[in-house]
């Protein structure tokens, strides 16, 4: 600790270190309490008890005191004199201001100036600017460093929470930005104007903002020649990296090509502080109408077309610190109601145009798809049942084809090896039964190899494997041979060639049978009509030839 009070002798933090330079970078010239309120919202719910205010206020901005006052021991900040009710007002050395660079990174060269001598007639502009910014960000205290502290302070907060966020964080905002009709960013030329603000907060549905800040003490043709100046920056063109020509402002902002489908210029927001003299409800009708050629849309189909226009936006700060960005306290100059920053910065009615296209166009095209659908299912069921009229019957059961049984038949089978269809008016089932009956009627008309023994023969009875004339069994190679003999063998030939060899021996024994059974001759005549019946029974078909 010791050595910390030695290096820093207020006792400041890194914490509220970095917030002196991400603010003090920012806006170049602050008060303590305007720091606190950016960098540490949450010390205004701690000390809100404490009475009378100007005690309150020098608690909750201790913190931020003790860091400037060891900021400028170090020489990164400086007072700059004091504000019209006393606050002193600091700003950052150009040392300061390459710190600052690194807390907001950016770079050193777009930093700007360090605002010495703001401070000499009280700074009245700089503190508008810096409160317009603060009604911008809306800053939320972090319920977590309350955690200690009692119910009804954390209830406070959580109420800050649950409000409308803001847009952006210190960050997104640019101060003193030039804007060069003629000559460069760093060297601008004459006839340019400068920017008030600059705010950019994509994440916030604010690509690019520009601000004006009047403390009611410009006529409306000072403000009118200001954003010609604005108009005149806008249509500049530079070469850019890549050789084209493009709006000098998108060398150095990125912003989308369109609002709302218009390809306009950046908005630019006027913030009127009523400090001066004169009324802004009278200064902003004189101020739309000098500048209608800037901002004036063309009518189109319900709305209007905004290309090549700028969108001026006014509104009041007390109106804005009270309701913020969302509130409806935004006016664009063409219209007659009060919007949310978002809505006056794009173009509603032409969203909401193109929205409903987009949903008439889908819904035709739905219906048109659907239509075209039916259509194909119609021109589908219309060909297949063609098709099914045509599907081929069996001409074996009587069964329709299957579609790739039907494909087969009709050759469209894939595959340059496919083998040309055998059967193409026959089923699956009735095929394979007719190709197994072929196969087999081929195995059986197929001529047997001779045996050896047949070889040898020089002429034979039967050229292939014989069949008995009685039972048509095929013959045994021995019963084959032995009918193939002739005279000339060492063996007689067989008697009954045309018979196997069961068959042979079955006429051998039916022949023994029947003669050695056989009755005298004369009564044979003799015999009883049933016996003979009864004998015809148990003989043999020889038998009953000799009968």
């Amino acid at each position: 600790m010791a050595g910390k009070r030695k290096t820093n002798p207020a006792g400041s933090t890194n914490s509220y270190r970095g917030d002196v330079l991400r603010v003090l970078g920012a806006l170049k010239v602050a008060t303590a309490d305007q720091i606190q309120r950016i960098g540490a919202p949450h010390l205004s719910f701690r000390h809100a008890d404490k009475e009378p205010p100007s005690k309150r206020k020098q608690t909750r901005t201790a913190s931020h005191t003790g860091a400037l006052s060891d900021m400028r021991k170090h020489g990164l900040s400086e007072n700059g004199g004091s504000t019209g009710g006393g606050d002193s007002l600091r700003n950052l050395t150009p040392k300061g201001l390459e710190a600052a660079s690194y807390e907001l990174r950016r770079p050193a060269g777009e930093m700007g100036s360090t605002a010495r001598g703001a401070g000499s007639s009280g700074a009245s502009h700089p503190m508008s600017v810096n409160e317009t910014v603060i009604a911008l960000l809306r800053p939320k205290p972090n319920l977590a460093r309350l955690a200690d502290d009692p119910p009804h302070v954390q209830a406070a907060a959580q109420a800050a929470v649950d409000s409308p966020d803001g847009i952006g964080i210190i960050a997104s905002f640019w101060t003193e930005v030039p804007l060069p009709a003629t000559g460069t960013w760093n060297t601008p030329g004459k006839g340019g104007a400068q920017a008030d603000l600059v705010l950019t907060a994509p994440q916030d549905g604010v690509p690019l903002l520009f601000i004006e800040v009047d403390n009611c003490h410009e006529t409306p043709e000072e403000l009118a020649d200001k954003l010609e100046k604005y108009h005149r920056f806008f249509r500049r063109k530079v070469k850019d990296t890549d050789g084209r020509e493009r709006p000098m402002w998108r060398t150095r902002w990125n912003a989308p090509d369109t609002w709302s489908g218009d390809s306009a210029h950046p908005p630019v927001l006027l913030v009127f502080n009523r400090l001066g003299e004169r009324n802004p409800n009278l200064t902003v009708p004189k101020l739309s109408e000098l500048t209608s050629h800037l901002w004036q849309g063309q009518r189109h189909k319900g709305y209007h077309l905004y290309d090549g226009r700028i969108p001026i936006i006014a509104t009041g700060l007390k109106n804005l610190r009270e309701h913020g960005p969302d509130g409806p306290v935004f006016l664009r100059f063409g219209r007659d109601r009060m919007q949310p920053l978002r809505e006056a910065i794009g173009n509603p009615r032409r969203e909401t145009a193109e929205a409903h296209a987009r949903e008439e166009a889908r819904t035709h095209q739905k219906a048109h798809q659907a239509k075209m659908r039916r259509a194909a299912e119609e021109q589908a069921a219309k060909k297949a049942a063609e098709r099914e009229a045509r599907r081929p019957v069996c001409t074996g059961c009587g069964t329709e084809f299957t579609d790739e049984r039907w494909e087969a038949a009709q050759g469209q089978a894939k595959g340059w090896d496919t083998p040309k269809e055998s059967h193409p008016h026959l089923c699956d089932g009735c095929k394979h039964a007719a190709v197994a009956a072929a196969h087999e009627a081929n195995r059986q008309e197929r001529p047997e190899p001779l045996p050896d023994w047949a070889k040898r023969k020089h002429r034979l009875r039967y050229a292939r494997r014989p069949r008995c004339a009685e039972c048509r069994a095929t013959f045994t190679d021995e019963r084959w041979q032995a009918v193939e003999r002739t005279g000339w063998d060492a063996l007689r030939p067989e008697a009954r060639p045309t018979l196997c060899g069961d068959c042979d021996r079955r006429y051998v024994t039916d022949v023994r049978d029947a003669w050695s059974d056989e009755p005298p001759h004369g009564e044979q005549d003799q015999a009883v009509p049933e016996q003979k019946g009864d004998q015809h029974k148990g003989t043999s078909w020889f038998s009953r030839l000799r009968g």
